[in-house]
């Protein structure tokens, strides 16, 4: 799953409506929609922010595995 759609699926857990992050945020509806939607790439600043006003941990936004090398087989 990727940040956006974590995003998205993390703050309908909340129960919470994108109007309402928009708001806490400080930014228009349509913008953190695009955000949500992959439209617009989302910063950790950004993501900071989000985590805060959802109350969730910012790791929860982002895979388990954040890198893994392409040629593991190459390293034994």
């Amino acid at each position: 799953m990727k940040v956006n759609e974590r995003v998205r699926h993390i703050r309908k857990l909340k129960g919470l409506t994108q109007v309402t992050v928009a708001e806490k945020l400080d930014i228009p509806t349509q913008t953190y929609n695009s955000y949500e939607l992959g439209r617009r790439k989302i910063y950790v600043e950004l993501i900071k922010q989000i985590a805060e006003i959802l109350d969730e941990p910012v790791e929860n936004f982002f895979e388990d595995k954040i890198y893994e090398s392409k040629n593991l087989s190459t390293l034994t």
